[in-house]
């Protein structure tokens, strides 16, 4: 008995409908920074010393659920109302707040898709 060949497929790739997704997580972020550049406003010295003022004063509890977190890496300076970009938001002391990852990445995050903060 013959081999059976392999049909040939019928699907063709198709073009990504909103441009080419990044590549990496490293491009990804690239990405976001280009198309929001103050982005970058994170990865300066001010906003490392007021994210740290701001962890420390709540002494390192989340300001939602009470948690303390020895663990910084898990903690969040959050911005109570989203800046969206404006500059003077951003660095206003009294719109942060201590938030765990937890609350942040879901519980907050998920308020403001729904429109419920700013």
């Amino acid at each position: 008995m013959g081999r059976l060949k392999q049909a040939p497929s019928r699907f063709v790739a198709a073009p990504g409908r909103l441009g080419s997704a990044p590549q990496s997580e490293a491009e990804r972020s690239r990405q976001r920074r280009i198309q929001s550049p103050w982005r970058n406003w994170y990865n300066t010295a001010r906003w490392k010393d007021l994210r740290w003022d701001v962890l420390e004063s709540a002494l390192f509890t989340c300001g939602r659920c009470g948690h303390l977190e020895g663990d910084t890496s898990k903690l969040v300076a959050d911005h109570i109302i989203p800046h969206r970009g404006d500059e003077g938001r951003f660095w206003d002391r009294s719109n942060l707040q201590c938030l765990c990852k937890g609350c942040h990445d879901r519980v907050k995050q998920a308020e403001e898709r729904r429109g419920l903060h700013g």
